[in-house]
């Protein structure tokens, strides 16, 4: 078994994590909220090349949430939420062969469980309706804006993206 922590690999995942706290902040006005501006979930598709993406995502996620209005839940769960989707992405990398299935697929992961999971920190642990008048419509309202916003990010950026690494891989 070839060792995990090369100096390259460190050096790969500490790029990644500074990336996602750069992307976020850089567009920190709007990166919080019903209907996230986080190019940074671009990266999300990265687990399908790198294992060292993992941490990184967890990382970078973890301390771009430090300015999250929802500070102690979105550091802790919703970082984790990120871990989980890094995982599941990293293993349909792993599984599956063709290039359209792998992106498709890995990318279901950071969008479903944001999209899902995201609204049970904001709508039950930190009580925001949303301009809501009842739980369950604040919860599918922001479901809902989440599916959107998270797909444009993770397909929108990171198809190109996993086209872009898929091209320079091949001629290492």
């Amino acid at each position: 078994m070839q060792n995990f922590f090369t100096t390259k690999r460190l050096c790969r995942a500490g790029v990644i994590a500074a990336l996602y706290v750069a992307l976020t902040y850089a567009f920190m006005p709007f990166a919080f909220g019903p209907f996230q501006v986080r190019p940074a979930e671009a990266l999300c598709i990265l687990p399908l090349f790198f294992p060292e993406a993992i941490p990184a995502l967890y990382i970078g996620c973890m301390l771009s949430n430090l300015a999250s209005p929802f500070f102690v839940f979105d550091v802790f769960l919703g970082s984790l939420v990120t871990l989980f989707a890094a995982v599941g992405t990293y293993l349909m990398g792993v599984f599956l062969k063709k290039t359209a299935s792998k992106i498709f697929v890995g990318g279901l992961f950071p969008v479903l469980f944001n999209a899902f999971f995201i609204p049970l920190i904001i709508v039950f642990l930190c009580g925001d309706l949303g301009g809501q008048t009842s739980v369950s419509a604040a919860y599918f309202f922001y479901v809902g804006s989440f599916l959107l916003t998270e797909t444009v990010w993770v397909y929108g950026l990171g198809i190109p993206l996993y086209h872009l690494l898929s091209r320079l891989q091949s001629h290492d």
